[in-house]
């Protein structure tokens, strides 16, 4: 498959080595998924956090689902101590992203590894505080402090990470996070655009077309319809948008047009951009 070949060849920071992992779960490459945990392992750091220390505090958790299923526990346990006792976090237990900082992107990074942990009440814990602090009419803004927008990719991590989470834990489909993302996914549709896809900033027309926005959408809702807390009408919203990224990838396989790595401030390619195009590519197909 040309979008997994070119995942392969990007250079990758730890939550990308963590998303493509996940990707290559769900093909069912389990290999190649054991191979890209211990990668992650390799370059834990010495406070646990997996693939390499850096200036984010959750992101290795990216890695951890990957990790736990190649069965390397004591690197698992390390990862998880960080998160529930030792990382940055607000007086209520929010974690913080980077420095004092509450980010959107931090509920993709670290809710899947909680749930395959059993950590189904911090899993809930890290949501309402993260919507406490970022989400208004249902939707997330980018990062609080300093970064108010509403990014289509922050929202999306949101949704996807949700959508994960439960497919790992389906105990967490007693709790309120199903209707949240529901509701965070109606909110974020009425800002797409003719073609299908979305600005950057959502609402923000004067901000680039963007193309990975899409795809994480499209995994929510079609994993979402498949486990069964949205509705079988949200089988074609998923449909069409992963159509309207689809266009976007070239004769490569590179996702076209997603927030671009290393700086994700313009269009261009990532990772996660083709790691999203392969998962919400494997959730359509099991329906």
């Amino acid at each position: 498959m040309r979008v997994l070949d070119a995942l392969l060849a990007m250079q990758r920071q730890s939550w990308e080595q963590g998303v493509a992992s996940q990707a290559a779960l769900d093909l069912g490459r389990d290999d190649l998924a054991r191979l890209m945990a211990e990668s992650a392992v390799a370059r834990q750091a010495p406070d646990g956090r997996l693939g390499g220390p850096d200036d984010n505090l959750v992101n290795g958790a990216a890695c951890g689902e990957a990790v736990v299923r190649a069965g390397f526990a004591g690197a698992a346990r390390r990862q998880l101590t960080w998160l529930l006792s030792e990382a940055p976090r607000a007086t209520d237990g929010t974690l913080f992203h980077v420095r004092a900082e509450v980010w959107a992107d931090s509920i993709y990074m670290v809710l899947p590894f909680l749930a395959c942990s059993g950590e189904l009440k911090e899993v809930v814990r890290q949501v309402r505080g993260h919507r406490r602090v970022l989400c208004r009419d249902g939707v997330y803004s980018a990062a609080d402090p300093g970064r108010p927008q509403r990014w289509g990719g922050g929202n999306g991590w949101v949704v996807a990470g949700i959508a994960r989470a439960v497919r790992l834990a389906p105990e967490l489909l007693a709790t309120e996070l199903p209707g949240h993302a529901r509701e965070v996914l109606d909110a974020c549709l009425r800002f797409r655009r003719d073609d299908g896809l979305f600005h950057d900033v959502l609402d923000d027309p004067s901000t680039f077309r963007e193309t990975n926005a899409a795809q994480m959408f499209a995994y929510a809702a079609l994993t979402g319809v498949h486990d069964g807390w949205l509705p079988a009408s949200y089988e074609g919203v998923g449909r069409s948008l992963l159509a309207a990224a689809a266009r976007e990838v070239d004769a490569y396989g590179l996702v076209r047009g997603a927030c671009g790595a290393p700086t994700f401030d313009r269009a261009g390619t990532s990772a996660e951009a083709q790691a999203f195009h392969l998962v919400a590519t494997v959730a359509a197909g099991k329906l």
